[in-house]
């Protein structure tokens, strides 16, 4: 299961690097953020209890920042 994390970590660099080469430095910089934390969770040996509590974690935090941003912070097309 750890090994999933560092996969995380590897897909999360690739989308920021494609990022960062778009100019899309907000995006890029998160991105970076989460393939840091991708690799360094994959290296700490957790049960795989705790690495799906983490990745549970981790998905209802990305779908509700996700929710909130495209409700709340993205204008409209009219």
């Amino acid at each position: 299961m750890a090994r999933m994390f560092r996969v995380l970590g590897f897909w999360t660099l690739a989308i920021a690097l494609m990022s960062f080469a778009g100019d899309m430095y907000e995006m890029s910089l998160l991105f970076f953020i989460q393939t840091a934390a991708f690799f360094l969770l994959g290296y700490l040996k957790f049960t795989e209890r705790t690495y799906i509590f983490m990745f549970w974690g981790y998905m209802v935090i990305a779908f509700l920042g996700f929710t909130y941003w495209s409700v709340f912070e993205m204008s409209l097309p009219y």
